[in-house]
């Protein structure tokens, strides 16, 4: 019963393959998550999502759908669209945030339209992807990712949490604190193309951003929560990809509930800042 349940499901080539992509961003997404949840910046991973696919659009009409054109095309837009908003904040004056919308909201409407005016291009696999489908091109792509992406959070570990908490400081001692924003940036959109054949350009930080915001309440210091959200990644990827195997539903949706209902677990009862916790400390009168 066990091994129907569990093992079966991954003597099958193509599971097997997928649980492989899924543990690569799995180790590449969750740690940049974090980061992103320490500086405030949880949504910049949805902007990110969306901006990438008019470069995926580009990819697609330049070399058809060849998964590295389609990835490098996504990472320059992701890159220019970060960029874009940046200079568009300094210049103006404005709010972050509402640059950042305005921008997303066109490049996603762009990329659509591209996408739309191709003939043969399926628009849902891209923007939902398709795990069980992923090949070996997809999955060494993948694991590229990981291997890049993890050297490079261990790079920026000191300069990126003193950009975080305390940007003064690190500018007071020439410690060129946009730079290491930059970079930071960078492995995030890498890491969000990284994701986009498994788990398309919609639901891509979804592995990165929910064990991220769920380690908060498992894990009190910054190391702690970047282990744990690579371990609630690979849990919810795991519980994900054995879902969709028995109850015949969509491998991407499914790895993203199971990753929300973590989330939601240690948002209940988890050891910090939990419901249980918070009325646990509600003194009962009368």
């Amino acid at each position: 019963m066990l091994h129907d349940l569990f093992l079966a499901p991954f003597e099958l080539g193509f599971m097997r393959r997928a649980l492989a992509g899924c543990i690569a961003l799995s180790l590449a997404g969750p740690p940049l998550g974090v980061f992103l949840v320490l500086r405030r910046m949880s949504l910049m991973s949805d902007v990110l999502q969306h901006g990438i696919l008019p470069g995926i659009a580009l990819g697609a009409m330049a070399a058809g759908l060849s998964f590295w054109a389609m990835g490098l095309g996504g990472l320059l837009a992701g890159l220019c669209v970060a960029m874009l908003a940046g200079w568009l904040t300094r210049a103006t004056g404005g709010r972050e945030d509402s640059q950042l919308a305005g921008v997303y909201l066109l490049a996603l409407a762009f990329g659509v339209a591209l996408l739309s005016a191709q003939r043969g291009v399926d628009l849902s696999n891209l923007l939902f992807g398709s795990v069980l489908a992923v090949d070996d091109t997809a999955l060494f792509c993948m694991a590229g990712v990981a291997c890049v992406a993890l050297p490079g959070v261990a790079l920026i570990w000191r300069p990126i949490i003193l950009e975080s908490l305390d940007p003064g400081f690190l500018a007071a001692n020439g410690g060129r604190g946009g730079l290491w924003h930059l970079a930071f940036l960078a492995l995030v959109v890498l890491s969000v193309v990284g994701g986009f054949a498994a788990l398309g350009t919609l639901m891509s930080v979804g592995l990165m951003m929910l064990p991220a915001i769920a380690a908060r309440h498992f894990a009190v210091t910054l190391a702690g929560q970047v282990r744990v959200s690579v371990l609630l990644a690979v849990i919810a990827s795991l519980l994900g990809l054995l879902l969709s195997y028995h109850l015949d539903v969509p491998a991407g949706p499914a790895i993203v509930l199971s990753a929300g209902g973590l989330w939601a677990l240690g948002l209940l009862v988890g050891p910090q800042e939990s419901l249980l916790r918070r009325f646990r400390r509600i003194p009962v009168f009368g």
